[in-house]
């Protein structure tokens, strides 16, 4: 137990509530002990802790995995406490190694800009703005300057350093190490020195760095911060983490319908690890309906609700509805109200060549590839025919489920 925390603080009900949400879907607190006595000490003395969350803009949009942590800080703000959405604009131009086994290229300024703008816009969605302290780690970065780098080096070991598993693995199988990548985890520990934070949250894939804002607010005389460390949410597919590379992603920008969608497609396994890092109901509410299901009820009328509850947090509770009306058209085979119009010449077009252009397939041969499989339509009549060519005049094309265009071809 740290020096600093040597007085006991009384651990209430209302304690081991907050830390019951705390430690909600996390995969580790460290320490345990320690942060129930920061609970308490900020219950006893009435002065919120100090959360942090930070995150490097590399790329200009996030998907429903990075929200994980976010949901966490939303939870954690409810109870009362500061939450410091912390932007590192100064470490993307480092560029983290965290799992890597080649050097990540930094970021232009601008790239750096552009993305930062984003993620304040996106993350607002899910925090209270109004509550948010939002901090640009520029602000003592910046300043620190070649003196203050040094001494902060000065702090930790390359010995150390070599115990993270990226770094040993590269070293091992002789890749190289940048001498600049040492200095990542380093300034991201000093984000929490300056900020004095009680609990940073990061990833399981950051906990080095995030141990290194602990060994740092020791050096430099603080109480040293808590770690949550959250797990990484599994993708669409239920197997690899969401990642936009796998295509397995949800973005939170994407429209409500296409949000919608692709909840209800999860397996029924995976969408109660949804429940619980993703949704904002209750352990109760959640244990109750997974009874239910289990009792018999439809899993599929559970995953409609997280549906609707996820597609209402980034967009409204009416998109969600429409969303939900719009999936059932859908299934009934219905037209959705809102599809896109697209306007083409060169009547009579064959319908290999009509989709590719009305983009809703990447090729005619793929296009050949999709009437094969009985997933064309036009004006709800089943394709059959390759060599069909249509006649100038106004056309509802259907490809699978969920593509449709409204062709005006002439």
């Amino acid at each position: 137990m740290n020096q600093a925390l040597v007085t006991r603080f009384p651990v209430t009900d209302r304690v081991r509530e907050a830390l019951a949400v705390t430690l909600r879907g996390a995969q580790e607190l460290i320490p345990a002990e320690e942060w129930a006595q920061k609970l308490a000490k900020s219950e006893a003395t009435k002065v919120p802790l100090r959360i942090k969350l930070g995150l490097d803009p590399t790329a200009p949009d996030i998907h429903v995995g990075h929200t994980v942590v976010l949901n966490k800080m939303r939870q954690l703000q409810d109870l009362g406490h500061t939450v410091i959405f912390l932007i590192g604009d100064f470490t993307s131009m480092i560029g983290d190694p965290s799992g890597r086994n080649t050097t990540r290229p930094p970021l232009t300024a601008e790239q750096i800009k552009v993305n930062a703008e984003t993620y304040r816009a996106q993350a607002d969605k899910i925090l209270d703005p109004a509550k948010t302290e939002l901090r640009y780690n520029s602000e003592w970065s910046d300043p620190l300057g070649a003196r203050g780098m040094i001494e902060l080096a000065a702090k930790y070991t390359v010995a150390r350093m070599m115990e993270r598993n990226d770094f040993h693995d590269r070293f091992k199988a002789g890749a190289s190490i940048s001498i600049h990548e040492f200095l990542y985890p380093l300034m991201q520990g000093y984000d929490s020195v300056a900020l004095k934070s009680d609990l940073e949250l990061g990833g399981t894939d950051q906990k080095f760095n995030l141990l290194m804002g602990r060994h740092l607010q020791a050096e430099y005389g603080q109480e040293p911060q808590c770690i949550l460390t959250m797990p990484l949410l599994e993708g669409l597919d239920g197997v690899d983490k969401m990642s936009k590379s796998k295509n397995n992603y949800i973005g939170i920008s994407e429209d409500a319908n296409t949000m919608f969608a692709k909840v209800l497609s999860i397996s029924d396994d995976l969408m109660w690890r949804w429940y619980t890092l993703l949704s904002f109901r209750s352990e109760a509410e959640i244990a109750a309906l997974k009874k239910e299901v289990e009792g018999g009820r439809n899993p599929k009328d559970a995953k409609v609700l997280l549906a609707k509850e996820i597609t209402a947090r980034f967009h409204s509770a009416q998109a969600a509805d429409a969303a939900e009306q719009d999936f059932v058209n859908r299934s009934k085979g219905g037209v959705p109200d809102e599809i896109p119009e697209v306007q083409l010449s060169g009547a009579p077009l064959g319908i290999a060549q009509l989709l590719k252009q009305a983009g809703l397939a990447p090729s005619s041969s793929e296009a050949n590839r999709l009437i094969d499989g009985g997933g064309v339509r036009v004006d709800s009549s089943v394709v059959v025919d390759k060599s069909l060519k249509l006649e100038a005049g106004d056309y509802v094309l259907q490809v699978g489920k969920r593509k449709f265009a409204k062709v005006r071809l002439s």
